[in-house]
């Protein structure tokens, strides 16, 4: 395929977008808090493992997900060598490749400038850029999501062959290995068989049909099948829960009985949209009278994408179970359905002044913390001395140039100011800012400081342990489950139990468990991380709760010092 001058310039410019909004600072962090440690963890199990159909987290079975992340983690490794490197390559793949399909199907549908403002606009999205820069596993599914939505497209709007709709499957059944809830990357055949009733403009055959069903079906089979056919030849208690949870309780049950991140319906059009869809949720204002007119005229390849991301935001507002992530999916969709107009858009004086105004949000606290730390503001001095900062370089680097970028943008051109400035942050924090807190926030350094107070020759044990602990062991532990948080106290008599078996056992606890069964042990402080305390305890626990203990749950964990650099 040849690929025309025009499009190699247009693909630079969104690859010099991709660089310094989302690539800046990559390789320079570890996993942090909350998801990241978790799978980067559970990825790592499975590298140095070998088992590649059912995930582990420090040894206990991982029923939260479907197992393709963790594949694409593992490879990360694998290819690099290098947990830091590693954790975020499939993130960092998946957001270039969603930018990339995001200006070809634009450019396709609705010409050049279409395409590359699209993908431009979203590469400036705040949520495109925070869940993107993270290990977080919608990362790659609004890839899938992309890919699938791309590949339809280009079918039913384009009348690309048969291979096309068959792709679309093929992601969607990506997608769900990925995420269970990928299988909404279908949902575009029935808008378009809807659309195609409407307007008589689409044509929705029954090859294209079961094109996808093919698609979908096939991709999920070849995991699925050797899954169920493995945990049904062993047979165990253990693995026949982690089916029934996997498939059940982590799809259905949590849709339709949420039991955490429970908000109210609201949520997502109220506290998510118009903040971190910004600047696209800026340009709703205008975008809905150039929608009207694109229904009123049968243009389907507007309301295809826009129907399927409102439909995304509605599938998830009905839940009672929220997170700000779940509905990103619906982002490069939206950015499809504006690209049309963007070029109009951004030639008009108000949205002009408005990516002004966004920028400077963002360019005024930086002033103001920079100034203040210079001009010795006791205020600003207590706020950076109880930060995790031990240089403020970034923060004056980031005022400066984010205020050079404000003003050129405002003496002569004034929509660059926002994705200029959003830049100027994003390489402040990736190069100066996050390095710096990257040892608490990854727990690195707590863990290292714990590890000092351990002589050699004890047994460490890890009682209801972070996930971002187990990345940076140097020697074998023990531990007692996985997220064990919804038994109560049964983890706490478990480690009790493991503790009163062998004098030379060392146990690491959380304050909140010390009053359960080690009230009278001898103990030291570890330090803080998390959010707690942390407490290395010996001796003979509460002889109550070693009788309650249950031996069989003792997880050993082998050192992961070795295996990556």
């Amino acid at each position: 395929m040849i690929v025309s001058r025009d499009t190699l310039v247009d693909l630079v410019w969104i690859g010099g977008c991709f660089a310094l909004l989302i690539l800046a600072g990559y390789g320079l962090r570890d996993p942090w808090a909350a998801d990241e440690p978790r799978f980067a963890s559970v990825a790592l199990d499975m590298w140095r493992s070998g088992e590649w159909l059912i995930p582990r987290a420090g040894g206990d079975l991982y029923q939260d997900k479907p197992p393709l992340h963790f594949w694409m983690m593992a490879i990360g490794y694998s290819l690099t060598g290098s947990l830091r490197f590693g954790f975020l390559l499939p993130s960092m793949l998946g957001s270039l490749g969603t930018l990339i399909l995001v200006y070809d199907v634009a450019r396709r549908l609705h010409g050049r400038e279409a395409g590359r403002l699209a993908a431009v606009t979203l590469a400036c999205c705040v949520h495109f850029v925070m869940t993107t820069r993270g290990a977080q596993i919608d990362a790659t599914l609004i890839f899938f999501c992309t890919l699938a939505l791309w590949a339809l497209s280009r079918h039913l709007l384009l009348a690309a062959g048969w291979q096309y709709a068959l792709l679309g499957g093929v992601a969607a059944g990506l997608g769900i290995i990925d995420k269970a809830v990928g299988f909404l990357a279908v949902v575009p055949l029935p808008i378009a068989w809807l659309l195609g009733r409407r307007f008589g403009s689409l044509k929705v055959s029954l090859s294209t049909w079961l094109s996808v069903m093919i698609g979908m079906f096939g991709v999920v089979a070849c995991w699925l099948i050797p899954m169920l056919w493995q945990v049904t030849a062993v047979g165990s208690p253990d693995l026949l829960a982690y089916r029934d949870e996997l498939l059940f309780q982590q799809t259905v049950q949590r849709y339709t009985e949420a039991w955490h991140h429970i908000r109210p319906w609201w949520y997502y059009l109220v506290e998510v949209i118009p903040v971190l869809w910004l600047p696209l949720s800026g340009l709703l204002f205008w975008l809905v009278p150039q929608w009207r007119e694109d229904w009123r005229h049968g243009r389907v390849a507007t309301w295809l994408p826009l129907i399927w991301a409102l439909g995304v935001v509605a599938f998830f507002s009905l839940s009672a179970g929220k997170r700000g992530v779940y509905v990103l999916p619906a982002l490069p969709a939206l950015a499809l359905a504006a690209a049309p107009h963007l070029a109009a858009l951004y030639a008009r004086r108000g949205v002009q002044r408005l990516s002004l105004t966004l920028a400077a949000i963002l360019v005024i606290p930086g002033m103001a913390v920079s100034l203040g730390a210079l001009l010795g503001v006791e205020r600003v001095l207590q706020a950076v001395a109880q930060s995790e900062l031990h240089s403020l370089t970034p923060v004056h680097g980031f005022a400066l140039a984010a205020t050079a970028a404000w003003i050129f943008a405002w003496r002569f051109r004034a929509i660059i100011a926002w994705p200029a400035v959003v830049a100027c942050l994003t390489v402040s924090w990736g190069f100066g800012i996050a390095p710096q807190i990257n040892g608490e926030r990854s727990a690195s350094s707590f863990v290292a400081a714990m590890l000092a107070k351990v002589p050699p020759e004890k047994e460490l044990g890890l009682l209801a342990y972070k996930e971002q602990f187990l990345l940076y062991l140097d020697r074998d532990t023990v531990n007692f489950g996985h997220a064990r948080w919804r038994e109560g106290d049964a983890e706490a008599f478990d480690a009790a139990r493991w503790l009163a078996g062998d004098a030379r056992r060392v146990l690491l606890v959380p304050e909140h468990f010390i009053a359960t069964c080690f009230a009278e042990n001898p103990r030291i402080l570890a330090g803080e991380s998390s959010d707690d305390e942390w407490w290395l305890v010996s001796g003979e626990p509460d002889p109550d709760c070693v009788r309650r203990g249950d031996p069989s749950k003792i997880f050993r964990y082998p050192s992961a010092g070795s295996v990556l650099r």
